[in-house]
């Protein structure tokens, strides 16, 4: 691309080829226009002269004279061997014979244009035949000129100038329709950069026009308002996150500050007992602030190197050694693998595990299945359950239920959020379903085909 044309928008770049391309295809059309108008033209005028030329021979086969008018000329000579012009019609008198050509006996008619003294004639030489010429004149042979001036749209440049001026009105015409034409497509864009540029942080609810179809413009419409639902829905994550974690944070650094100015203030406040809680405390934010990147990380991209898993041998290792206190069943399909992140999966198996312990009664259930291209992880406890109104809050960040809470109280609330977000970021889903005693969480991960190994 030109670097001029590149410096123009895409509306002017539009017009500017689509009048070149008109221009180029036009220009060829009228190139063929002229040709055939022309051909056309000398075809009229020579069928003229040659009925006028054959009217003159039969005039002249008959004993008569050369008629004064002829339908198809207006100039009539006759000529003989010397080139010297023996009769002509009123309107060729006194001029000098039309055309040196001379038809053969053979072709005994010949077309042509002569021009002299800045005028141009066209004509039509015909020949008697040598019978009529030995009757006539003793076989001298003598030619009959039948002409005409030619027409006015012959003359240079006439012709090329009306087919030009034409070619350029019609490039025009078609330029401007296609400037409108271009101008009405692409208003939606234009209006749809207004109202982007209108969208603010602070209002990202506005959207968009949209248009019916699945045109380009349609579907660019479309994909910049998902494109805005997930920048709206990023922010408002962003903004819920960052007040969650200034409430969470703020009570254990003012419990912080607090020890720290008692051991300052009071001299009979043991120093190394408030060190010791400060540092139980930072540990305590520290956890709270590592759980929080992973879930950022996790809720915004998508899990780096994905690699096959297997799922059934995972479960496997992570179910080995769950503890002595409680019975934990385990039942797995082999071989179902996924494809994601071995750590991240490991991490939801080690939470989902560490809850049901945490509110199991005796017993924790564990499997793996497959079902509908799926594969299907259950963990199920026998605790007190959790109410249907809660099923879906408890995967928000920071929500803890009044049983959880007081079995877990330096939990920091963000484990089944993390759950949620390693799941979605395998395009998985996880939810609680119903069961007929404790809690029962359904984790389900799109099936891979198995290696040729596991087959």
């Amino acid at each position: 691309m030109s670097p001029r044309l590149g410096r123009l928008s895409v509306q002017a770049r539009l017009i500017v080829v689509t009048a070149v391309l008109s221009l180029i295809g036009l220009t060829a059309i009228g190139m063929a226009i002229d040709v055939l108008i022309r051909d056309r033209i000398e075809e009229n005028v020579f069928s003229g002269t040659q009925r006028a030329a054959m009217q003159c021979l039969g005039a002249l086969s008959t004993g008569r004279s050369i008629p004064n008018t002829a339908s198809g000329a207006d100039l009539l000579q006759l000529v003989d061997s010397s080139g010297r012009v023996v009769a002509a019609n009123s309107a060729a008198a006194g001029r000098p014979r039309l055309s040196t050509a001379w038809p053969s006996s053979h072709e005994r008619t010949s077309n042509g244009t002569e021009c002299a003294g800045g005028e141009c004639v066209m004509f039509t030489a015909g020949r008697p035949s040598p019978q009529e010429e030995q009757l006539l004149w003793h076989g001298d042979s003598h030619v009959v000129y039948a002409g005409r001036a030619r027409p006015a749209i012959l003359e240079p440049p006439n012709l090329e100038f009306s087919v030009t001026a034409g070619v350029l009105g019609v490039t025009a015409l078609m330029t401007s329709v296609a400037s409108l034409l271009i101008s009405r497509t692409l208003q939606p864009v234009e209006a749809m950069r207004t109202k982007i540029a209108e969208i603010t942080v602070s209002d990202l609810g506005q959207r968009v026009p949209t248009l019916p179809g699945r045109d380009a413009i349609a579907r660019l419409a479309r994909t910049a308002n998902r494109t805005l639902a997930r920048l709206q829905e990023a922010v408002e994550l962003q903004q819920r996150y960052s007040s969650m974690v200034s409430h969470e944070l703020r009570t254990p650094l003012t419990g912080l500050r607090t020890r720290l100015e008692e051991a300052l203030t009071y001299p009979d406040v043991d120093p190394y007992d408030a060190m010791r809680d400060a540092l139980a405390t930072m540990e305590r934010v520290q956890v709270l602030i590592d759980e929080m990147l992973l879930l950022t990380r996790v809720t915004t991209s998508s899990p780096h190197s994905p690699e096959r898993v297997d799922l059934s041998a995972l479960v496997r290792e992570e179910t080995a050694d769950c503890g002595a206190n409680l019975t934990t069943r385990v039942w797995v399909q082999p071989g179902l693998q996924v494809r994601g992140s071995r750590v991240q999966l490991a991490e939801v198996l080690t939470n989902l595990l560490a809850n049901a312990q945490r509110h199991a009664c005796g017993q924790v259930e564990v499997s793996v299945k497959r079902a509908d291209g799926h594969a299907v992880l259950t963990v199920a406890d026998d605790g007190c359950g959790i109410a249907p109104e809660d099923r879906e809050r408890v995967f928000d960040p920071f929500v803890r239920l009044p049983d959880g809470r007081a079995r877990d109280p330096h939990g920091s609330g963000l484990g089944l959020a993390i759950c949620r977000a390693i799941a979605h970021a395998h395009q998985g889903t996880l939810c609680v379903e119903e069961s007929r005693r404790g809690a029962r969480f359904v984790l389900r991960l799109p099936l891979t085909e198995p290696t040729p190994d596991h087959e």
